[in-house]
């Protein structure tokens, strides 16, 4: 049964003539799929039948060391405009939040599609872990946590949604990386004050001590950021240890606060717990679209579709742009923004009874061929949509990553958004493969970081 010809396609159908069990590594005749009619991250390789989706022929894999912000698609038009006039042409190609938006704003949004690139792109040694993990890799705790699991991309082949969600968690973003971005609550009307952090993340894998399984044996990734302005908050670091089971050993945090020259543990960075400077617009584990322990939720594997997705997001990241020249009332100004037709993951979260979550229910739209979340439809407890979730996704050709020019987070009911790691003002923006020791993610180092 191939893929590209269907719209959407039940789980049951998914995962025919694979080795099923609950929680279980798939077969090796499977996992033998990677690299041939699957790319070694699991999407699938041939293109779709109309062929408006490519096959993948590698992605930008080729050594690069030029200027990563060089559009190499820069001469191409849009082959489409989707407005709130023709939206019902495209509808099952758009998301209800994606649809909402249209509607809400009919004079100033739109959805510009370019034809369809498939860049994506990891180091071949992403490839390897991946075919590793997939005979290896088990799901433990009732999918809170992963055993037998190497680094990154445990289930390029999954079974249900909890493990789609799992491979955009622990997806690879360079194994450490160092960025000066910026954060930016926009009231309705467009004014905004820009929040820049300074962030430090490292899987320990890549620290200069080497993997200790004593010490790192449940860590996912260690993280810390740093406000550097608005003066009100700077000096302020937040300091977490990302734990791979987060219920048999919670999210590690703490925060110095600068103005109380004191570190404290910060057990509340999690779940629905307000994010850091988003003047309450993101919870906790919005920021990177989703991250955190999943067990407050019920995963559904929905299918695979076609949909509109922001991808190749090289004009939105563009150095030529101000930040003035992106946020617009009510949105990201969509002259700037990039939309392409790709294969994406649906995975549904719905609450589980007895639980709490100011989002009741939410929608993950998942690129295939990187894993990224790519578009979230968030629901409130009375069923109704209420926020949504974009991530302008961006191959970084030096580094071989796929990630993101910008994440942004729209509000429905207030018409305020949140728009975060924008780095077009930064000079550094985005440093890969910097060397970090374990001692850098100490509540000791946070305390010295946050000296004003």
């Amino acid at each position: 049964m191939r893929l590209q010809n269907l719209k959407m396609l039940p789980v049951a159908a998914l995962v025919a003539g694979m080795s099923w069990q609950a929680a279980a590594a798939v077969s090796a005749d499977e996992a033998a799929r990677l690299g041939n009619d699957l790319t070694p991250v699991g999407a699938e390789k041939a293109a779709n039948v109309e062929g408006t989706i490519p096959a993948w022929n590698g992605g930008f894999n080729a050594d690069f060391s030029g200027d990563r912000f060089v559009d190499p698609f820069a001469g191409e038009q849009p082959q489409l405009t989707i407005t709130a006039a023709n939206m019902e042409q495209y509808k099952d190609k758009l998301t209800p939040g994606q649809m909402a938006m249209l509607a809400k704003y009919p004079d100033s949004y739109k959805m510009n599609v370019y034809p369809t690139h498939r860049t994506a792109a990891f180091p071949q040694h992403v490839y390897d872990l991946a075919a590793k993990n997939a005979v290896n890799a088990k799901l433990v705790d009732g999918g809170n946590g992963i055993d037998n699991f190497d680094e990154t991309l445990p289930f390029p082949i999954p079974q249900d949604g909890i493990e789609a969600i799992w491979n955009h968690v622990t997806r690879y973003r360079g194994g450490s990386v160092e960025r000066t971005l910026v954060q930016v609550p926009v009231h309705r009307n467009g004014d905004f004050t820009p929040v820049r952090f300074y962030e430090r993340l490292v899987w320990p894998q890549y620290l200069k001590e080497g993997f200790d399984p004593d010490k790192d044996g449940n860590i996912l990734s260690y993280f810390t950021q740093k406000v550097e302005a608005p003066a009100r908050l700077t000096g302020n670091v937040l300091l977490i240890h990302e734990t791979l089971n987060q219920v048999k050993q919670g999210r590690q945090a703490w925060v110095y606060n600068a103005g109380q020259r004191r570190v404290r543990r910060a057990p509340q960075v999690a779940y629905d717990a307000p994010g850091t400077a988003a003047d309450g617009l993101r919870t906790s584990d919005n920021l990177d679209m989703y991250n955190g322990a999943p067990d407050r939720y019920d995963w559904k594997l929905v299918g695979k579709k076609e949909l509109y997705i922001p991808y190749n997001s090289f004009k939105l990241a563009s150095r030529d742009h101000k930040y003035t020249d992106i946020i617009k009332p009510g949105h990201l100004n969509s002259d700037l923004l990039r939309y392409e037709l790709h294969r994406v993951w649906v995975v549904e979260a719905t609450l589980k009874e007895g639980e709490r979550h100011i989002y009741a229910k939410r929608t993950f739209y998942i690129d295939e061929d990187s894993w990224q979340i790519a578009v979230v439809d968030h629901y409130d407890g009375r069923g109704e949509l209420w926020r949504v979730a974009e991530a302008y996704e961006m191959q970084f050709r030096d580094a071989k990553v796929p990630w993101i020019a910008a994440e942004a987070l729209y509000d429905l009911q207030s018409g305020r958004y949140l728009v975060g790691s924008l780095t077009n003002e930064e000079e550094a923006g985005f440093q890969f493969g910097t060397e970090f020791s374990r001692r850098d993610f100490t509540t000791a180092a946070i305390r010295r970081a946050g000296t004003r």
